[in-house]
């Protein structure tokens, strides 16, 4: 009776999303490729071949310039992150400073790691329903391996520079199961998901690589994960560009409207501490929201956060008046990119 029910709820969502479940179906071999995707697909293949990284080869966790110094003055807050310019962190003594800016810097790689394995069990759900001989099986696959070295990498470093944050908020760590079953009932949606929580990561990353770096351990960290994610951002991209003209009217519109949903909850979850981390780090309540919430900074870095994601969507025909709204109101609209990884300050 359970199965039967959960077969209907996933027959009826897939059949709404545009993307009822497959079958698997093997491809002649030497069949014709899909022009342009399946050689991007082969191209990143071979990238992920040529070029990965392993979390305990190519980190050296134990060298003496990596040693984590709770009195390091390198873990303070550069002034482009929102909390480190704010009156309230720039008023607290030079060692709160530092406690303060390691605990914010450590949940923002914590939530990463969480989100990383929604991507998994998401991942593993959308591979069940790939075609035999369907090259997306393997380079996807090669991302989800990836993606476990990044995890790897995010709880060690959790471990040792401060291994009492929370990260990620309570819903979305109770919605993980959840929105893993998109994967394989409605992998548009799911796609975009990925990009709510990687854009973001990647956006404040490099932001902070531009400016100097900070600690040599995170440095290397981030530098290891800008160079991998790139891969996996450019995959998500290429999926929807290639899926999402198919998709039936219905699922085009609930992607155009739902994927603004995606992005606001995924930054939120991303780069505002969990009420936990904050109440670990003593910061009030007020402060968070005059930081993050409706003020003119928040709202510019909001929209710096997903300018790619709106030329996408141009692109793809999927922000049309009906759904332009869901936009403005989540405050994840602005100008479009340009071109992929614009500068922010040239994206503004």
């Amino acid at each position: 009776m359970v199965v039967q029910t959960l077969r209907s709820i996933g027959g009826y969502v897939g059949a709404v999303a545009g993307t009822p479940v497959r079958m698997i179906r093997p491809q002649p071999f030497g069949a014709q490729p899909r022009r342009a995707y399946d050689e991007t697909l082969r191209t990143l293949s071979e990238a992920s071949v040529e070029k990965y990284f392993n979390a305990f080869k190519d980190i050296d966790w134990d060298a003496p310039e990596m040693a984590i110094d709770e009195d390091d003055e390198r873990w303070i807050l550069p002034p482009l992150d929102l909390l480190g310019a704010h009156p309230w962190y720039q008023s607290l003594p030079k060692a709160r400073q530092i406690e303060v800016g390691r605990h914010r810097l450590t949940a923002i790689v914590k939530t990463g790691s969480q989100f990383e394995q929604l991507l998994l069990l998401g991942g593993t759900q959308f591979l069940m329903g790939v075609d035999n001989g369907d090259p997306e099986f393997r380079y996807f696959m090669h991302e989800l391996t990836e993606e476990t070295h990044h995890i790897q990498m995010f709880q060690e470093f959790t471990n040792r520079v401060c291994p009492d944050v929370a990260g990620a908020p309570g819903w979305l760590m109770r919605s993980i199961p959840l929105v893993g079953h998109l994967g394989g009932l409605y992998p548009a949606l799911f796609f975009a998901i990925i990009l709510a929580g990687e854009e973001p990561i990647d956006h404040v990353q490099k932001e902070v690589m531009r400016s100097g770096g900070t600690h040599p351990l995170l440095d290397r960290i981030m530098a290891i994960h800008i160079a991998e994610e790139a891969r996996h951002i450019g995959f998500a991209h290429a999926w929807l560009e290639e899926h999402a003209p198919s998709l039936n009217p219905v699922s085009r519109l609930a992607l155009g409207i739902l994927t603004p949903l995606a992005m606001r909850l995924g930054s939120d979850a991303i780069i505002v501490p969990s009420r936990a981390d904050r109440e670990l780090m003593g910061m009030p309540d007020s402060v968070a929201r005059e930081v993050w919430g409706t003020g003119p900074e928040a709202a510019a870095f909001r929209r710096h956060l997903f300018a790619d994601v709106r030329m996408l969507f141009d692109n793809l025909g999927l922000r049309t008046p009906l759904a332009r709204w869901s936009w403005r109101v989540l405050g994840v609209d602005g100008r479009p990119a340009r071109f992929r990884a614009e500068p922010p300050t040239v994206a503004a």
